[in-house]
């Protein structure tokens, strides 16, 4: 009988926080660290506080906070763990809790501060 791994769980969630880092991270860099804080394109007030909490608030604006910092932390956990294999560092049950208990920690962390603020 063949041990069951959970190495498809990873994969899955190193390559749904890939996609959505490729896909948004560069346009979410764009528009939070460049555009706003120099008022290209944006009216000053528009990641004002008002207006992020009403985003945070919202289920729908809940749902993309969470998929953006949870799926982004898996891929960075599952891409570091891989990295240390390339490194010449075979990862041992510390490396491999770490890189992917600090995602699991954060996940559980950013879900209640989201259900803290309510709805």
């Amino acid at each position: 009988m063949s041990k069951r791994s959970n190495e498809p769980i990873f994969w899955l969630l190193f390559g749904a926080g890939g996609m959505l880092s490729a896909l948004l991270g560069p346009a979410l860099v764009l528009i939070t660290g460049i555009a706003a804080p120099l008022g290209l394109g944006l009216s000053p007030d528009a990641f004002s506080y008002d207006k992020v909490h009403a985003v945070a608030v919202h289920w729908l604006g809940k749902g993309f906070l969470f998929l953006v910092v949870s799926l982004f932390l898996w891929h960075a956990g599952h891409r570091i763990f891989h990295s240390l294999h390339d490194f010449g560092i075979h990862a041992g049950a510390l490396a491999r809790a770490l890189c992917y208990g600090v995602p699991a920690a954060a996940t559980v962390i950013a879900a209640a501060a989201l259900l803290a603020i309510g709805f």
